[in-house]
C-alpha cells in the first residue's frame, strides 16, 4: 500500500557538501606558479599549510622530482597498455623495491588505493565468504564491496573499534560462511586514531575463519620499519591471514598504491584477474620513476631520520595544544589533530577566520564524521616549521572563541556534541533578554486556547488529543510504548509567541523509512531479538502524530534567535537523555532558508513519506464530487469504488463495543504486518481502548453485505476542534482488501464523512500519495532534519538494502 522513497545517503552528502562549499570551506582552488609544501596560495594569499597528507614532505624531494622527469624523458608521459599484456620497463624495479620494504612479501602495484580495493576485494572474497566492516573504514573499501552483494556475500557492520560487537558478528556468521573478512583502516583519517591491531590478531587466532584486511594509506611511510606503515609497525611480520593495502601517494610522495600479502597464490590471482588492474591503464612513467626514488629512501637509514623529524613536530604541536583550552578530541602520536567545533557553521566560520589570518587547514564534515562532530582536521608535516606551528596554535586559540561567539555556541556545547568532557567547559550563555523561554512537561500546564491557536490546529495533537496521548504513553510498560513529553513556548518582550512546539523521547525502529526489503530482513531478526536496530529518539512531535508540529512566526525579526534558543534547550535534553537521534520533522522540502539554517546547526535533511490533505469541499453530492476529479481519476473512481458500492456496507460509528474493538485491532495489526514501507512499532492496545468511547474519535467501518457481514475495513478518525478530520489509523482484511478495493473505499468515505460534518480539511497523513491524489487530495512533499550520535545506523542499514 505505502510506496515511499528511501533515504539515499548520497543525496544527503551532496546537500551537506553544497552548504560547506557555499560557505567557502570546501572545493577551493590553489593558485600561484609553484608550491613548496610549507605554504599554499589560495585567491592570491599565501597560507601556511596545515592540511596536507604528505606528512614526510617527500612530494617536494628533489630526488623524486628527478625520478619523475627522467622517466618521462626516457619513456614518455604515459605507457598506454594494460599490465595484463606488458608492464612498463620500470615496474619490475618498483615491485622489487616495494617487496623489500615489506620483508620480501608479495606485492601488486595499483593505479591508486580506490582501484586497488576494487581489484583486490572481489578477487580475494569468494562466494560463501562473509564481510564485517568497521563503520569508519574508508569509503573506497565500502565502495569496492558493493558488487559482492550481487554474489549474495553477507555484509555486516560494527561500531568503530568495538571488538565485542565484532565477536558477536563472528558468531553469527561462522556457521554460514567459509572465511569471514574484517575490514578496517590501520590509521583513521579524521581523528588520527588506530585500529586495535594486536587485539584483532588475537581474535583471528581464536576464530579460524577470521581474516583481516587493512587499508593503511594514512599510516604509510611516517611509521614502521622501512616506512612500511602503522600496521606493520605493530605486526613486524605479515601473517598469512592478513592483506594490506597501502599507498605510494600521500606520505610516500609519488602516485599509486600497493597490495601486500604473504600468499603468492593471492598475488597471482589478483594480477591475473583483478578487475580494474586487468583492464585499466597502468601508472604513468613519471609516477613509477618518483615511486622508485621514494622506495630507495624508504630502504635507507634516512627514512628513520625523516620519521624522527616529523615526530618532533608532532610532539611540539601536542605540547602547544596542551597549553590551550582548545578541544582536542583524540590524543595520540599521529600527525592528525582534530579540534572539535560541533556545529558545521562554527567550523565554516573558523576556517574562514584562519584563512584571513594566513593559515589553511581542513574541515572534517559529514559523512566523514557525524554532522554535529564537525571540526578542524589539522595535519602536521615536515614542511611545518616550529614557528609556523607555534603561530598557528596562537592564532587558533584567539580565533576559536570568536567563531564560537559568532555562531551562538560555546565550549560546553562542543563538549556535549562529542559526548565527552573537554578541558575548558563553561556554562551555557544566558538567554537573550529579548526572548523568554517557557518549558513544560505536560500539555495540561498550557492554556488550551494558547496551544490550539498555534500548534494544535493540526491533526490529533490538539490540546485534548495530547492530554490523551500523555495519559496512555506516560504509563505504558513496554519500552517501545513509553514516551516522555516536553513542551516549549518562546515569546518576545511583548509576550508575543514566536515559537511553540513539543518533543517526545522514545524508542524508534531505525528502519522506519528504509526500503521495505530492508525491514523484511530486520523483522526476521526481531522475532528473536525484538529491539534489533532500534534507537532512542528525541523527536519533534511523536511517532503517533502526523502533521506540522512547529509553530514558527517567520515574519518576526527574532525567529532565528528563537530557533537558536530551542536548539540549545534540545541540546540540554540531549545531554540528559542521551538519545541516539534528534529529529526535527515535517518541514517543506523546498524551504531552502530552513535547510541552510539547520545544516549549519548540525542537522542533515532526510526525506519523509509524502503527506496528503483534502480541502476541496465545493460540491453538494457524489455527482458533483466526481466532477472535481481529473478525467482519469473519474474513470478510476467509477471502476474501483462505484463498481463495488452494492457489495459493501458502510457504517459511521461514534463508538464500538469490545468485540468490535478486538476485530478492528486485528485489522490494524494486519495492515501493520503487511505494510513495512513505513515500519513503526505497533501501537498499544490501550490507545484503541481509549478511542472506543472517546468523543473526539469515531469509526468508519466497512463490512461485506454477503455472505456473513464480515468486517473487512476500519478507519480510526479524530475530530479536531479546529475543523480538521484526521483518518489516523487504518485496518483491513487482506483476504478481501484487493478484491473490493477496501483501501480506496475507506479514503473516499473519509472525505464523504468529513463533508457531512462540515469540516474544512482532511489530513490524510503519510504514504500512499498516489491513491489519495486520485481522490482529489493534494500531495505535500515533507522532510525531516536529523542529528545522530554517529553514522553507524544509517550506514549499516545501507548494507541491508537489496534494491
Amino acid at each position: 500500500m505505502a510506496k515511499i522513497k528511501y533515504n539515499n545517503i548520497l543525496n544527503t552528502v551532496i546537500s551537506v557538501m553544497t552548504s560547506a562549499k557555499e560557505s567557502g570551506a570546501l572545493h577551493l582552488y590553489a593558485d600561484g606558479n609553484s608550491i613548496n609544501g610549507r605554504k599554499l596560495q589560495i585567491d592570491g594569499k599565501d597560507l601556511f599549510n596545515f592540511g596536507t597528507t604528505g606528512y614526510l614532505g617527500l612530494e617536494q624531494d628533489e630526488r623524486l622530482k628527478q625520478g619523475a622527469i627522467q622517466a618521462i624523458q626516457a619513456y614518455g608521459t604515459e605507457f598506454p597498455m594494460s599490465k595484463s599484456y606488458v608492464s612498463h620497463p620500470l615496474y619490475r624495479e618498483l615491485e622489487t623495491l616495494l617487496s623489500k620494504i615489506y620483508n620480501d612479501h608479495f606485492v601488486v602495484v595499483t593505479k591508486n588505493s580506490t582501484l586497488g580495493h576494487l581489484g583486490v576485494i572481489p578477487s580475494v572474497v569468494n562466494d560463501g565468504d562473509g564481510i564485517i566492516l568497521d563503520h569508519q573504514v574508508h569509503w573506497s573499501v565500502q565502495s569496492a564491496i558493493q558488487p559482492l552483494k550481487l554474489r549474495s556475500v553477507p555484509v555486516e557492520m560494527i561500531r568503530h573499534n568495538n571488538l565485542d560487537m565484532l565477536e558477536e558478528k563472528l558468531k553469527k556468521l561462522q556457521s554460514k560462511c567459509n572465511k569471514i573478512w574484517f575490514m578496517a583502516d590501520g590509521m583513521y583519517s579524521m581523528y588520527g586514531d588506530y585500529a586495535p591491531i594486536e587485539d584483532l590478531i588475537g581474535l583471528a587466532k581464536r576464530y579460524s575463519q577470521l581474516y583481516l584486511y587493512f587499508d593503511d594509506v594514512h599510516g604509510m611511510s611516517w611509521k614502521g620499519a622501512n616506512g612500511s606503515g602503522y600496521v606493520m609497525s605493530i605486526l613486524k611480520e605479515l601473517p598469512e591471514k592478513v592483506i594490506l593495502i597501502s599507498t605510494l601517494s600521500k606520505t610516500f610522495g609519488a602516485s599509486g598504491a600497493v597490495m601486500v600479502c604473504k600468499d603468492q597464490k593471492i598475488q597471482e590471482r589478483i594480477k591475473n584477474f583483478g578487475g580494474p588492474l586487468t583492464f585499466s591503464i597502468q601508472l604513468d612513467p613519471a609516477a613509477v620513476g618518483a615511486a622508485i626514488a621514494s622506495a630507495k629512501i624508504h630502504l635507507s637509514p634516512e627514512i628513520y631520520q625523516l620519521q624522527k623529524e616529523l615526530y618532533d613536530r608532532i610532539s611540539f604541536m601536542d605540547q602547544c595544544l596542551k597549553n590551550t583550552r582548545l578541544p582536542l578530541i583524540t590524543h595520540n602520536d599521529s600527525p592528525i589533530f582534530y579540534i572539535g567545533t560541533g556545529m558545521p557553521e562554527t567550523g565554516f566560520n573558523l576556517i574562514k577566520r584562519l584563512i584571513a589570518k594566513g593559515f589553511y587547514t581542513n574541515l572534517g564534515i559529514f559523512p566523514a564524521v557525524p554532522i554535529k562532530n564537525t571540526g578542524l582536521r589539522i595535519s602536521i608535516s615536515r614542511h611545518n616549521q616550529q614557528k609556523d606551528i607555534e603561530d598557528f596554535v596562537k592564532t587558533l586559540q584567539k580565533e576559536y572563541p570568536k567563531a564560537l561567539h559568532d555562531t551562538g555556541t560555546n565550549i560546553n556545547r562542543v563538549s556535549a556534541a562529542f559526548g565527552r568532557t573537554i578541558k575548558g567547559s563553561e556554562k551555557s550563555k544566558q538567554l537573550d533578554k529579548k526572548l523568554s523561554l517557557k518549558k513544560y512537561n505536560s500539555i495540561e500546564e498550557i492554556s488550551p486556547s494558547f496551544w490550539n491557536e498555534r500548534v494544535g490546529n493540526n491533526s490529533f495533537y490538539d490540546w485534548d488529543g495530547l492530554v490523551t496521548l500523555e495519559k496512555i504513553f506516560k504509563h505504558e510498560k513496554t519500552p517501545e510504548h513509553q514516551l516522555q513529553f516536553f513542551y516549549f513556548n518562546i515569546l518576545d518582550q511583548n509576550d508575543k509567541c514566536i515559537l511553540s512546539t513539543f518533543f517526545t523521547y522514545g524508542l524508534w525502529k531505525e528502519d522506519m523509512l528504509a526500503p521495505s526489503s530492508v525491514s523484511v530482513r530486520i523483522e526476521k531478526e526481531r522475532k528473536s531479538n525484538p529491539y534489533y536496530h532500534t534507537s532512542y529518539c528525541l523527536c519533534m512531535g511523536s511517532m503517533v502524530t502526523e502533521g506540522n508540529h512547529l509553530f514558527l512566526d517567520r515574519d518576526h525579526m527574532l525567529w532565528k534567535q528563537a530557533f537558536d534558543l530551542l536548539l540549545e534547550q534540545i541540546e540540554i535534553l540531549d545531554k540528559k537523555l542521551n538519545p541516539d537521534y534528534v529529529i526535527l520533522r515535517d518541514f517543506d522540502q523546498k524551504d531552502t532558508e530552513i535547510k541552510l539554517y539547520l545544516h549549519k546547526k548540525g542537522f542533515i535533511q532526510v526525506a519523509m513519506p509524502e503527506s496528503a490533505v483534502f480541502d476541496t469541499f465545493e460540491w453538494k453530492d457524489q455527482k458533483e464530487y466526481i466532477q472535481i476529479l481529473s478525467k482519469r481519476s473519474r474513470k478510476h473512481f467509477r471502476k474501483e469504488i462505484l463498481a463495488f458500492e452494492n457489495d459493501l456496507k458502510i457504517d459511521y460509528r461514534q463508538s464500538i463495543n469490545n468485540i468490535e474493538l478486538l476485530q478492528c485491532y486485528k485489522l490494524y495489526q494486519s495492515v501493520k504486518n503487511q505494510n513495512l514501507g513505513l515500519n513503526t512499532f505497533t501501537y498499544p492496545f490501550s490507545l484503541f481502548t481509549h478511542m472506543k468511547d472517546a468523543p473526539q474519535w469515531e469509526f468508519i467501518l466497512i463490512s461485506l453485505k454477503e455472505p456473513d457481514q464480515n468486517l473487512v475495513g476500519v478507519m480510526f478518525c479524530y475530530k479536531n476542534k479546529s475543523g480538521i478530520y484526521t483518518p489516523a489509523i487504518i485496518g483491513m482484511d487482506y483476504t478481501f482488501a484487493y478484491r473490493y478495493n477496501i483501501y480506496r473505499h475507506l479514503l473516499y468515505h473519509t472525505i464523504k464523512r468529513s463533508k457531512a460534518l462540515d469540516y474544512k480539511r482532511v489530513d490524510f497523513g503519510l504514504t500512499a500519495g498516489f491513491e489519495k491524489r486520485k481522490l482529489g487530495a493534494k500531495i505535500i512533499e515533507k522532510c525531516a532534519y536529523l542529528q545522530a550520535k554517529d553514522n553507524f545506523a544509517m550506514e549499516s542499514l545501507e548494507w541491508l538494502r537489496t534494491d
